[in-house]
């Protein structure tokens, strides 16, 4: 996440006067979308969307209670997530944009209020934000960026707020609280993770690109070997995942194999039990045929068939014939 607020300059962000010029210059991405006939996005706030650019002048040129001429009357902040934070954000461009009001909304102004350690709360700050969709000279799929307009005095129109003061939390002298735009800028990234689930690596973290940019040579290598340790335990943690997974294959393709085999050893019983009863069934026919043809037919009478005996002749007896 890339929080930064640019320099006043005599061009678009000169402060020291009205905010018209650069409420113009904020309106230049609607002619083209409404060209294509995409549909544009107004102004927002804390409450309200839709909100007309001559309500946001009018809003932010009248709040400059005890401001002398040269001094600077708003400020303006860039909020550029990067295409990775983006995707997090949602899938479509209307939820990338609901989400980044939300994201302003929740995390970058209530943090911006406690940052100046004057216990400020989010409905102190008078801001109005508005969506880019394109950035010139970016490559990126996904450019969408935040441009915040911030009045230089709170709501009450009494304090003075700056968050390009040098002062960090002081509590003597003339001024008095500060604004510590580092603190300010992790926060916001903490407080980005939170909102959205978003599992940051070390990387891209604001403490370890300004580490490398601006922290000691002592600082610089402490933070290599973070890198290399953090590279190091997402290398061990995918190949756990890999192995795990492999073993999960593994088990599946063996229970598989085993559940097949059973399966076919079912298969052939079945098979073999279906014949079984086919033997059984189907020649039945010609069982009783064979059987008849050994087994004798009972008669009328219930009774066993007898065979005839054959008669011996008599033998005349020896005697006297008379």
């Amino acid at each position: 996440m890339n929080i930064d607020f640019p320099p006043p300059s005599k061009g678009t962000y000169n402060n020291a006067g009205s905010s018209r010029k650069l409420a113009n210059y904020l309106e230049h991405e609607d002619m083209e979308r409404m060209e294509q006939g995409i549909y544009t996005e107004g102004f927002f706030n804390l409450t309200d969307d839709n909100i007309y650019k001559s309500q946001v002048i009018k809003d932010i040129d009248s709040n400059i209670g005890q401001l002398l001429k040269t001094d600077a009357k708003f400020y303006a902040i860039h909020v550029s997530p990067s295409e990775k934070e983006l995707r997090a954000m949602g899938n479509t461009e209307q939820e990338q944009v609901e989400a980044m009001k939300r994201y302003i909304r929740k995390v970058v102004i209530p943090e911006y209020a406690k940052n100046f350690n004057k216990g400020l709360s989010a409905e102190d700050i008078k801001i109005y934000g508005k969506i880019h969709f394109s950035r010139d000279r970016s490559n990126n799929e996904l450019n969408m960026h935040c441009h915040l307009i911030v009045s230089r005095k709170d709501q009450s129109n009494k304090k003075k707020l700056s968050p390009l003061t040098n002062h960090k939390n002081t509590t003597k002298g003339t001024v008095q609280g500060g604004f510590d735009r580092k603190n300010l800028f992790q926060q916001a990234e903490l407080g980005f993770d939170k909102l959205f689930g978003y599992e940051r690596k070390l990387t891209e973290s604001f403490e370890y690109y300004n580490t490398i940019k601006n922290g000691s040579i002592s600082d610089q290598l402490n933070m290599q070997e973070r890198q290399i340790a953090d590279e190091r335990k997402n290398t061990d943690m995918q190949t756990g995942i890999s192995s795990g997974k492999q073993e999960e294959l593994t088990e599946n393709k063996v229970a598989y194999k085993q559940d097949d085999k059973l399966s076919n050893i079912q298969s052939v019983n079945q098979e073999n039990k279906k014949e079984d009863k086919q033997s059984f069934s189907l020649p039945d026919l010609g069982l009783s045929s064979v059987l008849g043809l050994l087994t004798p037919e009972p008669n009328n009478g219930n009774e066993e068939q007898q065979i005839p005996m054959k008669r011996k002749k008599k033998k005349p007896k020896r005697g006297f014939r008379r």
